[in-house]
C-alpha cells in the first residue's frame, strides 16, 4: 500500500506544479487583459472551472502527504515528509490567506490592485510546489531503493 500512495503522491504534486505554473505565467497575468464588460464573467468561469482541476488532486495531495508522515516507507528519512507537509501547509495558507480575498475582490469587477496582488502572491505557491515536486520526487526515489 506505502508504494502506491507515494507514486499517487508524487503524480499529484507533479500535476499541480505544473498547474501553478500555466496559472502563474500564463494565466493569471491574462486575467489582467480580461478587464471590460465581461471581466465578472470571466472571473466566475475561471473560478469555476479551475476548481474542478485543481481541488480533487489537492485532496489526493493533502491525504497523501499526512499518510506519509504518519507511515513514512523505511527508506525515507523522516524529515523529507514533514519537509513535504509543511510545504504543503504553506501553499494551502497562501490559498485561503492570500489569494483567495483576492479572487474575491474580483469577483465584483476587475481591480488593478487585487490582480497584481493575486500575480504576486502567487509565486508563493508556485515557489512552494516547485519545492514539493522535489520532496516528493525525493521520497519516491527513496522509498524505491
Amino acid at each position: 500500500m506505502t508504494g502506491i500512495v507515494v507514486w499517487t503522491h508524487l503524480a499529484a504534486t507533479i500535476f499541480l506544479t505544473g498547474l501553478i505554473w500555466v496559472i502563474q505565467v500564463v494565466h493569471y497575468p491574462l486575467l489582467g487583459h480580461g478587464a471590460g464588460d465581461g471581466f465578472v464573467d470571466l472571473h466566475r468561469r475561471h473560478t469555476l472551472r479551475i476548481s474542478v482541476v485543481v481541488v480533487p488532486p489537492m485532496l489526493v495531495e493533502l491525504a497523501t502527504a499526512i499518510w506519509l508522515v504518519a507511515r513514512p516507507p523505511s527508506a525515507v528519512p523522516t524529515a523529507l515528509p514533514w519537509i513535504g507537509l509543511s510545504l504543503l501547509g504553506v501553499v494551502w495558507l497562501s490559498t485561503f490567506a492570500l489569494q483567495v480575498p483576492e479572487h474575491n475582490k474580483l469577483k465584483t469587477g476587475f481591480d488593478q490592485g487585487a490582480h497584481q496582488r493575486l500575480v504576486r502572491s502567487n509565486w508563493i505557491r508556485t515557489t512552494a510546489w516547485s519545492l514539493r515536486a522535489a520532496v516528493a520526487l525525493a521520497i519516491s526515489m527513496t522509498a524505491s531503493m
